[in-house]
């Protein structure tokens, strides 16, 4: 279930990171994202996947205004710093905000508020603040979170060239990985423009990339994968069921499913049945199957959520069910399939 990432680019010397397990925990539902969540449930979540093996745990400043961090630092402070790998990411910086304003789609918030900031010396005060939040000491991951058309629509360009440019995020956290502050940077997007830019414009080592190499779309495999691997990056996959949808759920990408999604989900589900396959198990096991992705990380805000997303992920899901869907025209042929 382990996997490691070896960085030798440039000048850097080859270096061992902490394992990444092939599931990780996102830290959305840590931060109160569309419902509150306990602090006792969020701890027992947390705890709840370090007894399913997983290893590998994302947060950011964005989710609940720190809390998402403040409640993963409160988890795992009594865990073995080396025995995992913790992520976070830069490109909002948290002033104080006694009014208390919540931002949806999270529903409470530490008393903060989003400043974006994609300097480099933004990125530096992002890590070192996620730090002090946390309390662990050390990040083993930083990415740039939302540079993303998605996210920013006409003003994508504005903030892409302060980020890539001198003095932006992209050149202080190449900086801050050559002290040793950082161990690898990348981007936490939803979209695969700024990651084709990014390995085009700089040297980043793995990109946390949601809902764009699921069941339902494979566009990385067009250009992003190839260059990805020729220039050594590698892909955490965030959104496996996009946003719940492959899970049964109504939305797709945040907004209401359209008719065409739910028609291709419809015939999953018929090949699914056939083979008495579980459509939210393979969605999990797909992604993870390509060489270049290291890990999955579906969000959970309870210990049921958490343990079916362990017994999903290891369920036995038969040949014939993969290839079927690669003979309906379901799965592009390039797609690499579980064994």
């Amino acid at each position: 279930m382990n996997g490691h990432f070896q960085h030798t680019k440039g000048i850097h010397v080859t270096q061992r990171y902490q394992p990444i397990t092939r599931l990780g925990l996102g830290g959305t539902g840590l931060g109160d994202m569309y419902h509150k969540t306990s602090e006792e449930s969020a701890r027992d979540t947390v705890d709840a996947a370090w007894a399913a093996g997983i290893r590998y745990f994302d947060t950011a400043p964005h989710y609940g205004t720190g809390l998402s961090e403040h409640r993963f630092g409160q988890a795992l402070r009594h865990r073995p710093r080396a025995a995992y790998t913790l992520s976070s990411k830069v490109g909002r910086i948290l002033v104080p905000d006694l009014d208390g304003n919540v931002e949806p789609p999270f529903v409470s918030s530490m008393p903060y508020r989003r400043i974006y900031d994609y300097t480099a010396d933004g990125a530096r005060r992002s890590i070192e603040d996620s730090l002090q939040r946390t309390g662990l000491g050390a990040l083993d991951i930083v990415y740039v979170h939302d540079l993303s058309p998605d996210h920013f629509g006409e003003q994508f360009d504005h903030y892409y060239r302060i980020a890539a440019g001198p003095g932006g995020a992209f050149e202080g956290l190449v900086k801050m990985r050559e002290e040793g502050l950082i161990k690898a940077w990348g981007l936490g997007v939803n979209t695969v423009e700024p990651c084709l830019r990014a390995l085009r414009d700089s040297d980043p080592d793995i990109f946390l990339l949601a809902g764009r190499y699921t069941l339902m779309e494979t566009t990385p495999l067009d250009e992003l994968f190839p260059l990805a691997e020729t220039k050594g990056a590698r892909f955490v996959l965030g959104g496996p069921f996009n946003s719940g949808f492959l899970a049964g759920g109504d939305h797709y990408d945040y907004q209401p499913a359209k008719p065409e999604h739910i028609d291709k989900r419809e015939r999953l589900r018929a090949v699914a049945g056939r083979h008495g396959v579980d459509l939210a198990a393979a969605a999990l096991q797909f992604g993870a199957a390509h060489p270049l992705v290291a890990a999955t990380i579906p969000g959970a805000s309870s210990t049921r959520h958490l343990e079916r997303n362990a017994a999903l992920m290891n369920l036995r899901i038969p040949q014939a069910f993969w290839e079927e869907l690669r003979g309906e025209g379901l799965l592009d042929p390039r797609a690499p399939l579980p064994n």
